[in-house]
């Protein structure tokens, strides 16, 4: 077989020697190769043609369609997981040994068809200057912790420029629910842009907040990241139009995520946060460069987070050790009947305060959160 090492010390020979005979045997070609690749002046490399064909069947050329819409609608899936997933839902089909096939063909679709396509609107954003968020229901999805429906809400945070998201679990649309998730998603990624648009926050004051409260802590949570509140305008939700989208991506993903678990039970609250995290690691997995240039330019965060609990209400023990808080009744377990006491209500606990010491904590209500 001719190869491109022979065909180039060949060419070289020809500059030096007399005939094409000894320019050849000195190459290791015979003179009627030689004159071949002299009229041709290209490579045996160059001359071959592209193959057309395939060597084998394809052995998931029928299903391959389905696969293609999880990976445009989650690239970050691992092929190891959609494989398996075929492999239950196609009982006896695909042996072990073809999962190699099917991670190059996933790889080779990941390299070739690029990134999904989003919806974008006619903002111009720039690395490092804007986020957005908002809050999503989730009822819809079906998710029980231990057979328990569990109804909740995703507070959403979106880096527009790079596509970037995460989320927090939350319970209603309060300020500790928007505080926490808000230092959550500056946290995790390490720096502050310069603005945070959200919607006009009006459902986000909660039924036993008012407005003006509520926008007052807001203004006070974002001052002390030092950045810039941005309103979406009366009736223009598509100003907040990026994490709208992403709400319907996220949760499509989520419900793809949830069939090849095959299951919407989780044991734990803690699992099912660790379980929305992967999520949205795969989720971002394919904005890697635009976010390197968010980080470049986001600025650096405060010393410390604040606290996402409401101010501080002063209740008494009653005889039986107990408080109520927001409707609720509490047990604590501490000597001091009827003593007055401070109470901080957090997003999914509250702490009992007497003087400058917390003396206990419990989990909130779930009537409550």
């Amino acid at each position: 077989m001719t190869t491109d090492k022979q065909v180039k010390r060949f060419f070289q020979l020809m500059q030096r020697e007399k005939t094409l005979a000894m320019a050849a045997a000195k190459a290791g070609l015979d003179e009627k190769t030689a004159r071949k690749y002299r009229k041709a002046k290209k490579l045996p490399s160059e001359l071959k043609a592209p193959r057309s064909w395939r060597t084998h069947d394809d052995l998931f050329a029928d299903v391959w369609d389905e696969v293609r819409q999880r990976l445009e609608l989650n690239p970050g899936l691992e092929a190891k997981t959609l494989f398996q997933d075929l492999q239950r839902r196609y009982e006896g089909r695909f042996a072990d040994g073809q999962l190699r096939t099917f991670q190059r063909r996933a790889g080779h679709w990941r390299a070739t068809a690029g990134s999904p396509k989003e919806v974008f609107f006619e903002q111009v954003y720039r690395p490092g200057e804007r986020s957005q968020s908002d809050f999503t229901y989730m009822k819809s999805l079906g998710v029980t912790i231990q057979g328990e429906p569990f109804d909740h809400l995703i507070y959403h945070f979106v880096l527009p420029y790079a596509n970037w998201e995460t989320g927090t679990i939350c319970f209603s649309e309060s300020f500790e629910a928007l505080s926490e998730g808000l230092q959550n998603a500056l946290w995790e990624l390490g720096g502050v842009p310069l603005y945070h648009q959200t919607d006009r926050l009006s459902t986000a004051a909660g039924k036993d907040t008012h407005p003006e409260v509520f926008t007052r802590r807001y203004q006070a949570l974002l001052a002390h990241y030092a950045i810039e509140p941005l309103r979406t305008q009366a009736a223009s939700p598509n100003e907040n139009g990026d994490v709208e989208q992403r709400h319907h991506r996220f949760k499509r993903a989520l419900e793809q995520s949830l069939m090849l678990r095959a299951s919407r039970d989780f044991e734990s609250r803690e699992a099912y946060r660790v379980f929305l995290q992967k999520l949205f690691h795969q989720l971002n997995a394919g904005g890697k460069a635009r976010l390197a240039e968010e980080l470049d330019r986001l600025r650096a965060l405060p010393g410390r987070r604040l606290e996402s609990c409401r101010p501080p209400i002063e209740v008494r023990l009653s005889q039986g050790s107990t408080i109520g808080v927001a409707g609720n009744t509490y047990s604590v377990d501490s000597p001091l009947t009827g003593e007055r006491v401070k109470v901080k209500l957090f997003l999914e606990h509250l702490e009992i305060w007497y003087g400058q010491r917390c003396i206990d904590r419990a989990r909130a209500s779930a009537r409550q959160r």
